[in-house]
């Protein structure tokens, strides 16, 4: 399966105006974002879990990353609310589920093979930082390595960004809208540009909160273990 495939080209899409896809889970269900592969796959996905609903022990071989969007994700770690970040690196396991149900954003065989670094933190209850222009955006970063560099940022009403990330960039909406590329990107719209493309965003008149994930696009390798 090929979704958004070719890493060389802008891509967006506006989940929340796509149908949900049953898993093999049942009760899971997902809006696939950009995906290589079939149920082993490269993927980035928007994914619900049903009220009850669970996962069998697994483990992640090429590591996962997500951020809670609504409900409470829950694992053996213990329970994760709207705003978790969490990574868990290759070859760490658990058994996911949820008593009340969640969605979640969720990002799988994305890892360095060496990343080891677990996280756990909080997008919402964090402490921003104002970047140092004058231009009103406030920035909290969640992770950051050599490869790439994660992190929530809100932009104030009506600002302008233009940026040129030199090893592409991932937007997720959270709340709020901006304007890219003449399409409107409101809460679970998702865009991706490759490295070199410039971001050129105008926020819209309430502000937005975003997802940012930096640097990661500048060499893009599907794992052997990637079933195409």
């Amino acid at each position: 399966m090929h979704i958004n495939s070719d890493f060389s080209r802008r891509a967006a899409v506006h989940a929340a105006r796509e149908r949900w896809v049953p898993s093999p889970i049942p009760g899971v269900e997902r809006k696939m974002l950009d995906r290589v592969g079939d149920e082993i796959a490269r993927a980035t996905s928007i994914v619900r879990y049903r009220p009850g609903s669970h996962f069998s022990p697994h483990v992640h071989h090429g590591g996962e990353e997500f951020l809670v969007l609504d409900g409470v994700f829950q694992d053996e770690s213990g329970d994760f609310p709207v705003g978790s970040y969490v990574r868990n690196p290759p070859q760490s396991s658990h058994t996911p589920r949820s008593d009340n149900g969640c969605t979640i954003f969720v990002k799988l065989w994305q890892f360095s093979p060496a990343d080891r670094t677990s996280v756990k933190a909080s997008a919402f209850d964090c402490q921003y930082k104002a970047i140092d222009n004058g231009s009103g955006v406030e920035s909290f970063t969640l992770f950051e390595d050599a490869r790439e560099v994660v992190r929530i940022e809100r932009w104030p009403a009506n600002h302008v960004t233009l940026r040129t990330p030199s090893g592409g960039i991932e937007v997720l909406c959270l709340e709020g809208s901006f304007t890219e590329g003449g399409d409107l990107f409101s809460a679970q719209s998702w865009l991706r540009l490759p490295p070199g493309q410039p971001l050129e965003a105008n926020c819209g008149k309430d502000g937005c909160l975003l997802w940012i994930k930096e640097g990661h696009l500048r060499d893009v390798s599907i794992p052997a273990e990637i079933q195409r």
